[in-house]
């Protein structure tokens, strides 16, 4: 919607810790939520806090403000919904400085809470042991882990909510349809109608507040609808609507009395909704409604001790199909198997949710269905643990077991009751995937701080994560080549980044090519990189007006000889080639471009004289690349790539070396090869190799290319390397 001037919160008078326990706030905030008129306070700060205000064009900058620490968390708004409706409510609207009072006292209190629950956790005592030499983890305290779990970013999208709640209860239709009178496809199109009622609410009543006094505003209109107003937009009965708005609406004697303490069980988790004294219902903030749709069947069907076994296979059935489908948008049906059984002799060992086979690539994913308890949210330390138990390590042992058994030859892997599953010649990496099929608050941080890992050859680090990220890693990274080449930086750097959540990382890589230097300890990412994301996925799924694609990884090959050759390679599941793309992704923007200018010259060259025209050059971590534009025979051309290839990897004693054979004139990729034997002295290669210079740092090659530049460099010792890696000169290339 059109950009409005924002509402600033007054932070100026908020408390430091007052010291008063979390019970006491919660007192307070009570007391407060239920004073006459409260509910027009909870509307503006819904509005405020939730609320995108942008021009024509949504941009990173407008999202600024939802980072802003100061911006009310829907957790917490739910709280304050939640202790409103524990008394009958008052719709009555109060003075504007009554109205200000609730809304800055909403905002005082709900700090303080904030401190009192972040307040547990002690960095004296963790430094005093430290200094004792003693082993500290204060997260070990369920007490502690509190504060993560209630203030933990949200892990999906509100349209990601309803598109897959549509898909995850279609196999409980039937059941649905006899018992509450209605499906999850017709609850989503309710949800899908109210957000674009709201959107036009939301403009309507900023106009009419224009030509009324200043005593009469009030943005609680906004967020209230009506069964006329769906079923106009959706063409669905009248009565079907009603029905599936009361389903998540607070019931009239409902005064949340389970809700007594900050992570109980509050009744507006599962029925947001509100319902008016004229009638009109009143949504609130339309995420929880989307999730409630999400969350809350599962537990309709609980009471029904007869259908709970399908219930529940029919959830695991969803997390598992869902996976699959999304991974198979990346690398294709075929490359990607579900229920494989790893048999040895006549006893089963193991069996894999999804395997995924490219190239000289593996990716298991094991699928949970298990969520964070309100027990576990309230802190008590073995059930946090059981929980992630159930939700996370069996998954991660389960699929250990089956990384160990891929590529022995004792083992046999076979489809569910069917036929043998034909494995890759080589698997050089293994990737594992533990997802589950709820929002699980926190997860990455438990993951840190309880998964019990072990290390096994070519097994990668976890990947700990739910469907909703599998979601939008398979829809932004949609090439094979991408996405593995993400995933193996992401595991690389498993324990040296740090952020909120995991949208955070992937976000950050889409804008600076995720690449830590060895000496970095840590990488701690602000959220805010999580901006390009929360666009491009809400403009391809939604239509929101901005870039579908955030500028950065995926947008700077656009138009480049190299931009033609990596598009070459993702289509290709070859081991061969593989490994030269990462290689290729890694490489600073301008060692890129000046690469891919040096290609598209060689490849001018060899298709004006008829002659091979290569092009060299060394990464940081003891591997090269050779690409060689030859108009010569296959066989011909292999044999001389080859013989260069094992030179040059010898001269410059790596332990890999790839090499592509593209085409003259247009470079297109004709096959390429693969050397990763370590180094050894050899007296024939000696001598082979006696007479080769060293490979220019690119940008170096490009000066001598097209400029007829120096050889050799004027480079800073802390200047950037030449050789487009992204390190200083003398920690790469300096003794070179």
């Amino acid at each position: 919607m059109k950009k409005l001037p924002r509402h600033k919160k007054n932070v100026r008078h908020l408390p430091q810790n007052s010291g008063r326990s979390e019970q006491d706030v919660l007192t307070d905030l009570q007391a407060l939520c239920t004073q006459p008129g409260y509910v027009h306070a909870v509307a503006f700060l819904c509005s405020r806090d939730n609320m995108l205000f942008y021009d024509e064009h949504v941009t990173e900058e407008d999202m600024r403000n939802r980072f802003d620490p100061s911006r009310l968390l829907r957790t917490e708004i739910n709280t304050l919904i939640g202790l409103m409706v524990k008394a009958p409510i008052d719709w009555t609207l109060p003075a504007p400085d009554k109205l200000q009072e609730y809304i800055d006292a909403s905002d005082l209190l709900l700090q303080e809470l904030h401190y009192a629950l972040s307040g547990i956790f002690s960095l004296g005592e963790a430094l005093a042991a430290l200094e004792h030499d003693k082993q500290a983890n204060p997260f070990d305290s369920g007490a502690v882990m509190r504060e993560p779990i209630f203030y933990a970013a949200e892990s999906a999208y509100n349209f990601q909510y309803v598109d897959l709640a549509a898909r995850r209860y279609s196999a409980d239709a039937e059941w649905l349809q006899t018992n509450v009178g209605f499906t999850i496809a017709d609850a989503c199109a309710v949800a899908e109608a109210a957000d674009r009622v709201l959107m036009d609410r939301f403009e309507t009543t900023l106009g009419s507040m224009r030509v009324v006094s200043p005593d009469q505003w009030t943005i609680l209109p906004a967020f209230c609808l009506t069964p006329d107003d769906i079923a106009t937009h959706t063409g669905m009965d009248l009565e079907l609507v009603g029905r599936i708005l009361r389903a998540f609406t607070v019931p009239k004697d409902d005064n949340n009395a389970r809700f007594t303490g900050l992570q109980d069980f509050n009744q507006i988790a599962a029925t947001p909704l509100l319902q008016m004294p004229t009638g009109e219902f009143v949504s609130l903030q339309h995420y929880a409604l989307a999730e409630a749709i999400y969350d809350s069947p599962f537990y309709w069907m609980q009471s029904d001790k007869a259908y709970l076994p399908q219930r529940d296979r029919h959830r695991g059935e969803f997390t598992e199909n869902f996976v699959a489908e999304r991974l198979s948008t990346v690398f294709g049906a075929d490359r990607v198997l579900t229920n494989i059984d790893i048999w040895q002799g006549k006893t089963k060992v193991g069996e894999i949710d999804v395997l995924v086979l490219w190239a000289d690539r593996a990716i298991i994913v094991q699928a949970k269905s298990k969520r964070l308890t309100v027990e576990a949210r309230k802190g008590n330390d073995q059930v946090i643990r059981d929980d992630f138990r159930k939700s996370v390590q069996d998954a991660y042992d389960q699929g250990l077991t089956c990384a160990e058994c891929l590529g022995d030859a004792r083992f046999r892997f076979a489809h569910t009751g069917g036929a043998d599953v034909e494995l890759l010649d080589e698997i050089t990496e293994i990737f594992m995937f533990c997802v589950v099929s709820d929002h699980y608050p926190a997860l990455s941080f438990q993951a840190r701080q309880f998964l019990k890992t072990r290390d096994v050859p070519h097994v990668r680090a976890a990947v700990v994560t739910d469907v909703f990220l599998v979601d939008v890693l398979t829809e932004l990274l949609s090439t094979p080549l991408h996405f593995l080449s993400y995933i193996a930086r992401r595991t690389r750097y498993a324990d040296r980044l740090l952020a909120s959540q995991e949208l955070t990382i992937l976000a950050y890589h889409l804008k600076h090519n995720l690449w830590m230097e060895d000496e970095t300890a840590m990488l701690h990412l602000a959220e805010d990189f999580t901006a390009c994301v929360d666009i491009a996925m809400t403009v391809r799924r939604r239509g929101l007006a901005g870039d579908a694609t955030p500028e950065g990884v995926l947008t700077r090959f656009s138009g480049t000889t190299l931009g033609h050759i990596i598009r070459e390679i993702e289509a290709r599941p070859e081991s061969a080639v593989l490994d030269q793309g990462f290689q290729l992704l890694e490489l600073s923007g301008d060692a890129f471009d000046d690469l891919s200018r040096i290609i598209d010259q060689q490849a001018r060259r060899a298709a004006q004289d008829g002659k091979p025209h290569d092009v060299t050059m060394m990464f940081p971590d003891r591997s090269g690349f050779t690409a060689v534009c030859s108009p010569y025979p296959a066989s011909v051309a292999a044999r001389n790539l080859a013989t260069y290839c094992t030179h040059r990897k010898y001269r410059q004693k790596a332990d890999r070396w790839f090499g592509m054979c593209l085409a003259p004139g247009d470079a297109k990729l004709r096959f390429g090869l693969r050397l990763s034997s370590p180094w050894e002295q050899d007296d024939a290669l000696d001598a082979a190799t006696a007479g080769m210079k060293a490979p220019l740092p690119v940008k170096v090659a490009y000066e001598r290319v097209f400029r007829g530049g120096r050889s050799t460099p004027k480079v800073g010792r802390n200047d950037p390397c030449p050789c487009g890696s992204g390190r200083k000169w003398k920690k790469c290339c300096i003794d070179k």
